[in-house]
């Protein structure tokens, strides 16, 4: 059985390629996370870092920060990935979909570090990746848009068939993809077949940030499925 980490983020795709690669056979030792130089927020949706350690602990799987800047990224994330490779895990699962660029850059610090990636969504519809994620179970929340495609009125919404629904139609006007690949919006998933408990949020409020809505949460709690 290959032992992995999850690249992880929170949201929706990460968790459905994590949960496929448990399906394929893999052992998910860890979650991989990244987070501010202050330790305060993720990297990539910029939620806040505590919300992400109640979502592991309602997964049931350990949750790892790693502290990062802008010039010192790579260098942090090779270093993380050593870790878990001494530790005997062989392989991680990345949530990528179509971003070759990203895609690139994975595999190449993955193969620096002896470790191998695996990508269960490359290349999938990505239609059909939010309908499998629907169907298998999970239930998420959109957390962050950017402004000028999805506004404030997007955030806290469930990803349902409704969600895909509204996405679609709004989609004959403006640039936006499914699975909003380019960052036109972030979820975090609350509960699915991963999950040992539900993350339920209990309270938020919306904030702007620069160009993007931020559903800023300020308190959850783990309830028994």
């Amino acid at each position: 059985m290959n032992q992995v980490f999850i690249s992880w983020s929170g949201g929706k795709d990460c968790c459905l390629a994590g949960y496929l690669a448990t399906l394929d056979g893999c052992q998910v030792r860890y979650l991989a996370n990244t987070v501010s130089e202050d330790g305060q927020r993720s990297r990539s949706h910029g939620l806040p870092s505590w919300v992400l350690r109640e979502q592991s602990r309602a997964i049931g799987i350990p949750l790892v920060q790693r502290r990062t800047g802008q010039d010192n990224y790579e260098a942090e994330f090779k270093d993380m990935l050593r870790g878990f490779r001494h530790e005997g895990i062989d392989g991680g699962v990345f949530g990528d979909i179509d971003f070759i660029e990203h895609r690139q850059w994975v595999e190449r610090v993955c193969q620096d570090v002896d470790i191998t990636a695996h990508l269960p969504l490359w290349g999938r519809s990505q239609d059909k990746i939010l309908r499998d994620f629907i169907s298998l179970g999970f239930e998420a929340v959109v957390v962050a848009t950017k402004a000028e495609l999805l506004g404030e009125e997007w955030l806290g919404r469930k990803i349902d068939l409704n969600f895909i629904r509204d996405l679609a139609e709004l989609s004959k006007t403006r640039e936006i993809t499914p699975c909003g690949e380019a960052g036109e919006y972030h979820t975090l998933v609350t509960d699915g077949p991963l999950f040992q408990k539900r993350l339920e949020i209990t309270e938020t409020r919306n904030i702007r940030r620069d160009e993007h809505w931020f559903l800023e949460i300020q308190k959850c709690e783990l309830k028994a499925k």
